[in-house]
């Protein structure tokens, strides 16, 4: 299973069988996925930054929490908020868990605060959380670390943070980094199986192949 970074929180999850979009963003962001046909699109929430869907073709799009099965992948939509008011001042916002080529992968979308028993319980275990860290209008690095603590997968890729060419004010990873106190391995795009999961906790700093400059 490969893992590509285009920018905030959109990724490509490419399996042996499907192949998965989350969060296509605009142009207008700095980055853009560029065209894609995919079994399945996942959209946290509607925000005009998270959901250009203009240039993606999907056989499925989720939007919402369930359990869904197509073209041979698992899909768990959980839930959550894009605060810490229970969505009073920015709404919802859905996680996505998927297995592919059995990794086990959860997408965090925007989300705004620690995670319940219960979510924590919907989500199962994570071999790779893809989770925001750059603050502003989602988890502060400390957060966010908090939220890796909770969770305990084997592999952390940080998303939704300032990179060069970027059109938002967010945080960079300097200090998620230096809360989660391990030495991050920088690479264009990640490969995992089963096999090659890690036994500790690694984090993996991704390019972010999406940027319009």
């Amino acid at each position: 299973m490969e893992i590509t970074w285009y920018g905030r929180a959109c990724f490509r999850l490419k399996g042996r069988d499907a192949t998965v979009i989350t969060d296509p963003c605009p142009p207008s962001t700095g980055f853009v996925a560029g065209k894609h046909d995919v079994e399945v699109l996942t959209i946290s929430h509607d925000h005009p930054d998270h959901s250009y869907t203009r240039s993606i073709k999907a056989g499925l799009t989720l939007t919402r929490p369930g359990e869904y099965e197509f073209s041979d992948l698992l899909v768990t939509g959980i839930r959550t908020y894009h605060d810490g008011h229970a969505g009073g001042e920015r709404g919802e916002n859905m996680v996505f868990s998927f297995e592919i080529d059995g990794v086990h992968v959860a997408h965090l979308g925007d989300l705004g605060h620690l995670l319940t028993d219960e979510q924590l319980s919907e989500l199962g275990p994570v071999d790779v959380l893809l989770v925001p860290i750059g603050g502003g209008t989602t988890l502060t690095p400390v957060e966010a670390a908090e939220v890796v603590s909770q969770v305990g997968p084997k592999i952390v890729i940080p998303m939704h943070y300032a990179v060069d060419g970027g059109s938002i004010e967010l945080g960079g990873p300097e200090k998620f980094l230096h809360e989660m106190a391990v030495e991050p391995i920088r690479q264009p795009k990640a490969q995992f199986t089963p096999s090659s999961l890690p036994e500790e906790t690694q984090v993996v700093v991704l390019e972010a192949r999406g940027r319009t400059s």
